[in-house]
């Protein structure tokens, strides 16, 4: 049986993700702005538009909770969702807070459903191609990562939801830098040593626009990550360093640049390495391939690969650099 999907928050994520369901079926929609919920079920005959999340959570037609509100209510409607019986898709970085991120956990771990996080980046086809190319062991011994990614924000970025600490919990790095840092954990585990900065340097809001960091893992595998919301041409740049060759992915496809994987192989004498390239011109899949995997968790009732433990490992390095920053917006 097809399962029946439900969307808390239908703003451009919410959008995406009811365009990627895959065999399930949308069957209803909620925000506290109608409008929004009723634009996006327009597209969608027979979806019910609400603005009554709790009605929509509860309702016994639905199998799946897809969460893509503000920060400040991912937990809440996560909470709500599972207390109900319902699977849940939570879009990153699933709350403000550890400590908030805790109490879901712990509702999370007595309930009998799947719950998985929306990192979608591990789904795009670079990404995935050089996971590949990684366990065949193509780099060999991996020994650090270097990451960039950002964008130049908007007129009023300052004055959006996101610069506001109470809705978003923080700025940059719990924005695009929980990608990041999850993709960096991806391939390298466990962080044992965590260092960085953060800092407000350009926009006039009380959380910070870029965020630098210095992960290691327990043998001394590096990641290095440079998150920013002024990079004024959006980036995205991951480049991952074996002993026997290097991987580098740069763009993510429409603003970000055609999305590419170039493979820098050793030669014996070393010297200029052997290059070889792939392109994905494509729209973005990731969306897709990301809810067929969910999918299938719920269907073979296992653990989803990206869920709750991975995103409260990204929180703790959030929470601790910006701490160390001076922005300590969950004390």
């Amino acid at each position: 049986m097809s399962s029946r999907v439900a969307i808390i928050g239908c703003g451009v994520i919410g959008q995406k993700r009811a365009k990627a369901l895959g065999q399930a079926t949308l069957v209803a929609c909620a925000d506290l702005n109608m409008g929004r919920a009723e634009t996006l079920a327009k597209s969608f005959p027979g979806v019910t538009a609400s603005s009554d999340i709790e009605g929509i959570i509860t309702r016994p037609d639905v199998d799946v909770i897809l969460a893509a509100a503000t920060h400040d209510a991912l937990a809440k409607i996560s909470m709500r969702a599972i207390q109900a019986g319902k699977h849940v898709l939570v879009e990153k970085p699933a709350a403000r807070s550890i400590r908030e991120l805790d109490e879901l956990i712990a509702v999370a771990e007595k309930g009998r459903v799947q719950v998985r996080v929306g990192f979608n980046h591990r789904y795009h086809p670079a990404l995935q191609k050089a996971r590949a190319l990684v366990r065949g062991g193509e780099l060999g011994e991996l020994m650090f990562i270097r990451g960039r990614y950002g964008h130049g924000g908007r007129l009023g970025y300052e004055k959006e939801w996101r610069a506001d600490p109470k809705l978003s919990g923080g700025g940059e790095m719990i924005d695009q830098g929980v990608h990041l840092i999850d993709l960096a954990r991806w391939f390298l585990g466990d962080f044992s040593k965590v260092s960085g900065f953060a800092h407000t340097y350009f926009w006039k809001m009380p959380v910070e626009d870029n965020g630098f960091m210095m992960l290691r893992t327990a043998a001394q595998q590096t990641a290095f990550l440079h998150v920013s919301c002024t990079e004024w041409k959006n980036l995205f740049s991951f480049e991952i360093y074996g002993k026997k060759a290097k991987l580098a992915i740069e763009g993510l496809g429409g603003s970000y640049g055609v999305e590419r994987l170039f493979f820098y192989k050793m030669l014996p004498q070393m010297g200029p390495p052997e290059m070889t390239t792939w392109e994905y011109p494509q729209e973005d899949g990731s969306w897709n391939l990301e809810f067929e995997e969910f999918l299938e968790d719920i269907r073979l009732k296992r653990t989803p690969s990206a869920n709750l433990t991975d995103a409260r490992a990204a929180l703790a390095i959030v929470e601790k650099i910006g701490k160390e920053s001076g922005y300590d917006h969950h004390a």
